[in-house]
């Protein structure tokens, strides 16, 4: 059996808890929450597993599976996935990249906005951002025209044109969706909503108060959190 480790492992901590209860009987529930909270204890024989990774630079393997960091790598092969399935979905059509897609879709929702806004509501930098708007009305999927109140302004807006070739790729984007949250199960993905959700609540409001514009900024805003969280 190719988890007989991983069994042994979880043998010796049931042993523990009920060691723990004076060998009292424990129920799933009493393991799962025990479990939890031995998940990133550096006593334990955790099993590093990304197939990416050789067998030099153990020191380095180490800092890379710390918890943050092992979440921010896989975070980071996520967007990666996403973004080649999303590519294949937009293949025979005038989008060539998911920035253009949610671009696109973000001015579906609106009557108009201005370029800052877009660039600012689909989370890009503005030379990028820039781009993508010129792609899009080089394309015909979106218009724009002066702004009365900014002479120095754009209004922007998505087309007929582009409003049809959304609904049409609507369709191919579900089965991304389907496929980015691949094999986990109902309970599995509305905790994972969850989580994500309440991420993205905290990186928004970082996004919109650009409080974080050097790496100075990262260090100062999480050394003042540490210590915000020993108080």
């Amino acid at each position: 059996m190719k988890s007989y480790k991983l069994i042994h492992q979880l043998l010796s901590l049931l042993e523990q808890l009920e060691e723990e209860n004076n060998g009292e009987e424990v129920s799933i529930q009493d393991f799962t929450g025990f479990l939890l909270s031995h998940i990133g204890d550096p006593a334990a024989d955790s099993v590093n597993g990304d197939v990416r990774f050789g067998k030099n630079e153990n020191m380095a393997q180490d800092i890379a599976y710390q918890l943050d960091n092992n979440i921010g790598r896989l975070f980071v092969y996520m967007s990666r996935y996403a973004k080649s399935y999303i590519k294949k979905a937009l293949e025979g059509t005038p989008l060539q990249t998911a920035e253009e897609f949610t671009g696109l879709a973000i001015l579906l929702t609106h009557d108009q906005l201005s370029k800052t806004e877009l660039i600012s509501h689909n989370l890009q930098e503005k030379a990028s951002g820039t781009e993508v708007i010129r792609r899009l009305i080089a394309a015909g999927l979106v218009k724009q025209w002066d702004n009365i109140k900014d002479k120095r302004g754009k209004h922007i807006g998505i087309t007929d044109q582009g409003k049809e070739l959304l609904y049409r790729v609507f369709v191919d984007m579900s089965y991304v969706g389907k496929m980015i949250t691949g094999n986990l199960s109902i309970s599995e993905k509305l905790t994972l909503q969850y989580l994500l959700q309440k991420l993205e609540n905290f990186h928004y409001e970082h996004h919109e108060k650009k409080t974080i514009n050097t790496k100075d900024d990262l260090k100062i805003f999480l050394t003042e959190t540490e210590e915000n969280k020993v108080k």
